[in-house]
This record gives structure tokens, C-alpha cells and sequence, in this order.
């Protein structure tokens, strides 16, 4: 009696199913989930918020972070102004943000939802929700420190 060589059907059905598992793994690990579309989005809003920051204490000129529906605006609150007027979009589509600004009265404002970036090396104390489905996230500082994703 001879061996035949070559695979038979459910060798076969095996490794075509070890690759598919394989492959769908993987692909799930690679997908952005909203969690991690929202840091993002977190620490690169931290990034731009410092920065306006310190424009406005190199410049002098009081800033003003204002959100809009498809992400943020910062202008200066003087015009004329050396400053331009700067309009971001958010990373990902439905990102919402929220400002829980407190005035030194301790009294929450949210007055169209805009944080003063000034001059003075003090801020009021702010917290920003950024919100995406079903994922929240804080920003804030306590007006001496530097922004930071807070729990």
C-alpha cells in the first residue's frame, strides 16, 4: 500500500481557522477604541491649551479658549492684536467639550463654555469634560499648576 503525500480537508479547515482567529485578533487590537480616541484627544488639547498659555504671558495678551460645535477657537481678547485667531477641529467626529470654570468666589461658572487664558501666572481654577459615546474625561488645573488629564 502507498502513503499518499498532501493534506487532507480537515488539516486544512485547522490552519485556515488558526489563521482567521490569528488575523481577527489582531485586527481587533489595532482598532482605536473610544477610550483611547479620547486621550488623545485629552493630551493633545492639554498640549494646545499650554501653549496659548504661554503665547499670552510672552505676548501680555489675555487668550480666550471658547469651545465650538465641531471642536475649539482660541483669539485674543483685544483687537486689534499681534495675535491671530486660531480654530481647531476635534480628532474625532462627536467630541463634545465642557467648561467648569470657578471664579475666586468659588462660584462654578460656565459662561459659553470659554476658559481665560491670561497673562498672570495664575488662572481660575478649571475643568474641562471632553465628552465621546460613551467616554468621559477631565482637564483641568487647580490655576497654579499646568493643565492635566485629572481623574
Amino acid at each position: 500500500m502507498q502513503r499518499q503525500r498532501g493534506l487532507t480537508l480537515l488539516e486544512l479547515l485547522v490552519v485556515l481557522a488558526i489563521i482567521g482567529l490569528s488575523v481577527a485578533a489582531v485586527s481587533l487590537s489595532l482598532r482605536d477604541s473610544h477610550q483611547t480616541q479620547l486621550e488623545r484627544e485629552a493630551q493633545r488639547l492639554v498640549a494646545v491649551l499650554e501653549a496659548a498659555r504661554a503665547q499670552s504671558r510672552s505676548s501680555g495678551i489675555a487668550l480666550i479658549w471658547q469651545v465650538t460645535p465641531e471642536g475649539f477657537v482660541i483669539r485674543p481678547t483685544q483687537t486689534p492684536s499681534p495675535l491671530t485667531t486660531r480654530q481647531e477641529t476635534w480628532l474625532n467626529l462627536g467630541t463634545q467639550a465642557v467648561v467648569n470654570a470657578q471664579t475666586h468666589s468659588d462660584n462654578p461658572t460656565t459662561a459659553a463654555n470659554v476658559v481665560v487664558l491670561g497673562p498672570e501666572p495664575i488662572l481660575a481654577p478649571t475643568r474641562i469634560t471632553l465628552r465621546s459615546a460613551a467616554t468621559t474625561l477631565h482637564i483641568g488645573t487647580n490655576g497654579l499648576q499646568a493643565f492635566q488629564v485629572v481623574p
